[in-house]
């Protein structure tokens, strides 16, 4: 089987892990790739480890109006640059938005791969979910769906690597310099992720997400992402690890642990690690969640969701272990 795939937004760090992955999927085949300010370079100049079955393959600069024949077109373009222009693909092209344009829009599937597999396949459009909300819908679905928690007035405390803010851009806040032995929070009370979650945390619990606060970190690392959730519950830290456990029985990208989750168990990876702590004499529930910003924050994730709309197995190009140390 050869699906003929295309990546718009190659150049930045999405894009370039979507090309990581699809580079080893053993059902695509890469055959289109666009960007702007990498337009005209050849891939394996841009990507000089990308494989030499690629070496043939040209950047072009990115127009709808003149894609090849593809079946699978993955878009990692920046919050705002690819509504209007993915608007006008054909409908017999599938698209994986990468992006934030999409996420809870009508005609669109919200791609939550590991929560809801069924609502993906069959479907031709998808909006991958944020990084910062796969992690946290992640740790508090199975407590959501089972009454373990309040849905209104959670925390979340969140801490991210450099690659989080993506590569374009020549803003000095993202550099060596200014990033380094820092840390810093931002986005407070607007974050973009907000109102994904929001609707979300509504769908899975039946009742309001009002009082969610949110609050990211930018941390000095260059990839990893790490949310700690705090819920009013009265459940004990066994019955929510019990939750979890059978909500993603046979999921094949979610691992529930004991022991609080670090970053680097999932560096490089499509998976998911959550765990939980609790004390119910305090009504206190804590969820833990750990992604790969770029692998399930990002490209992992996309891959899992095509994987899904093309009838694939879904652990197709994806089951490589994390990079450790």
């Amino acid at each position: 089987m050869s699906i003929r795939v295309g990546i718009v937004g190659i150049s930045g760090f999405g894009g370039g892990e979507a090309l990581r992955v699809i580079a080893g999927h053993p059902a695509f085949d890469l055959v289109y790739a666009a960007g702007d300010s990498s337009a005209g370079q050849a891939l394996t100049d841009r990507f000089p480890g990308a494989p030499q079955k690629l070496a043939g393959l040209v950047i072009q600069k990115w127009d709808p109006e003149y894609l090849p024949d593809l079946d699978i077109l993955f878009a990692s373009l920046p919050t705002g640059a690819s509504a209007a222009a993915l608007a006008t693909v054909p409908d017999r092209v599938k698209i994986v938005d990468i992006g934030g344009d999409h996420r809870h829009v009508d005609g669109w599937t919200y791609g939550l791969a590991d929560i809801w597999p069924e609502r993906i396949r069959g479907h031709t459009r998808i909006a991958n979910p944020g990084c910062f909300p796969v992690a946290t819908l992640t740790a508090l679905a199975p407590l959501l769906t089972a009454g373990l928690i309040e849905p209104d007035n959670i925390v979340i405390d969140a801490k991210t690597g450099i690659s989080g803010a993506g590569r374009g851009g020549g803003d000095s806040r993202f550099g060596y310099a200014e990033t380094n032995e820092n840390l810093k929070p931002y986005g407070l009370l607007e974050h973009v992720h907000m109102p994904e979650m929001e609707t979300t945390i509504a769908q899975l619990s039946g009742g309001s997400a009002a009082g969610l606060v949110f609050t990211p970190h930018l941390v000095p690392m260059t990839r990893g992402l790490l949310v700690t959730v705090y819920c009013r519950g009265n459940a004990t830290t066994a019955q929510c690890l019990d939750a979890a456990r059978g909500f993603y029985a046979g999921r094949p990208f979610v691992r529930v642990t004991d022991r609080p989750p670090q970053t680097k168990w999932a560096s490089g990876s499509n998976l998911s690690c959550v765990s939980y702590a609790a004390d119910p004499d305090r009504n206190l529930v804590i969820a833990m969640g750990v992604v790969d910003n770029l692998g399930k924050g990002a490209a992992g994730h996309a891959v899992q969701n095509a994987n899904l709309i093309c009838d694939l197995p879904e652990t197709f190009g994806l089951e490589g272990a994390p990079i450790w140390p």
